[in-house]
């Protein structure tokens, strides 16, 4: 899998939601999860990543993940993102 411009797709999800604890990953109501979306590389990941967190700064509960999609597509792959 490549990207137009050569460099290889490595692709993250970026999601999140209310999570039931601070400092916790269960989260409060899996119907409400916001997925933002799947991106080719981890810089682009983390630009949607920043801009979601910041937008939920007053919700103490409220937290942002960035999953390594790439990794669990092909766990042997040694690509690091």
């Amino acid at each position: 899998m490549a990207v137009e411009d050569g460099k290889k797709q490595l692709l993250h999800l970026v999601f999140g939601g209310e999570l039931k604890k601070l400092g916790g990953t269960e989260f409060r109501d899996l119907e409400t999860l916001d997925i933002v979306g799947i991106y080719p590389d981890y810089q682009t990941a983390l630009g949607a990543w920043k801009a979601k967190a910041q937008a939920s700064v007053d919700n103490a509960h409220m937290r942002y993940f960035v999953v390594h999609l790439h990794r669990l597509l092909d766990p042997e792959s040694k690509v690091g993102g």
